[in-house]
């Protein structure tokens, strides 16, 4: 049916597909792939609570089988160290995570150029994570210095990517305590413009669209408490 499998399904398949392939030689590419399923099945087979302790040893494993084994297979490495940044910051080892970020958008713009969908993908997860971090500055310089226009660029206003970073630019404006009123218009205008686009593109009832409804709201709010102070 085309759909992928969430809990305690993936998470059983999980666990087969390591047991499938355990026998095999630890430079088998199979198993290694296995060991990186169970890793991924066991974060995320909760959105609540992820098994992230069970999983973290798991990652690393895997991680440090791909360099060993295959250390010219980037996209390999890459999605294993996005898995362990993810885990890292599941257990609350948010400096851990933030380092990992960093390395994998530096490694894609490496491999990649800055204009390329990964590129801009992992720079746009190591923003919404520094926005998390409340590191608003060096967010907000990353978006609108080198990730929009590179968006707007290779993928268009209307792509999720582009919508996606925006929002994060908007978050990044009125996340400081210190925001000025021209702070929070700004993020307002990036805001509607988003709505506007991310309805058209996703429709109404999307949660990439409710998402965005949220965020708007939010701001609209900061404003009315501003002009009321």
């Amino acid at each position: 049916c085309g759909q992928g499998f969430h809990g305690a399904v993936k998470l059983a398949l999980g666990w087969v597909c390591w047991k499938t392939y355990l026998g095999r030689p630890e430079a088998n590419g199979t198993r290694c792939n296995a060991l990186g399923a169970l890793g991924d099945s066991l974060l995320k087979s909760s959105h609540s609570s992820p098994l992230a302790e069970e999983a973290l040893p798991v990652l690393e494993a895997n991680l440090a089988l791909c360099r060993r084994y295959w250390p010219q297979d980037e996209a390999s490495i890459l999605h294993a160290q996005s898995s362990l940044g993810t885990c890292f910051a599941c257990l609350g080892r948010k400096e851990e995570a933030l380092v990992v970020y960093r390395e994998i958008h530096a490694r894609h713009v490496a491999i990649y150029g800055v204009s390329h969908k990964q590129s801009i993908l992992s720079g746009n997860n190591l923003c919404a994570f520094m926005c998390r971090l409340k590191l608003w500055d060096e967010s907000r310089s990353l978006l609108r210095d080198e990730l929009l226009p590179a968006a707007e660029r290779s993928l268009g206003n209307d792509h999720e990517l582009t919508l996606a970073l925006n929002q994060n630019l908007a978050a990044s404006l009125v996340g400081p305590r210190e925001r000025t009123r021209d702070d929070v218009l700004v993020a307002e205008s990036i805001m509607q413009d988003t709505l506007k686009r991310q309805r058209r593109v996703s429709g109404p009832a999307h949660p990439a669209t409710c998402a965005a409804e949220g965020v708007l709201s939010t701001i609209q709010t900061y404003l009315a408490c501003i002009d009321s102070a």
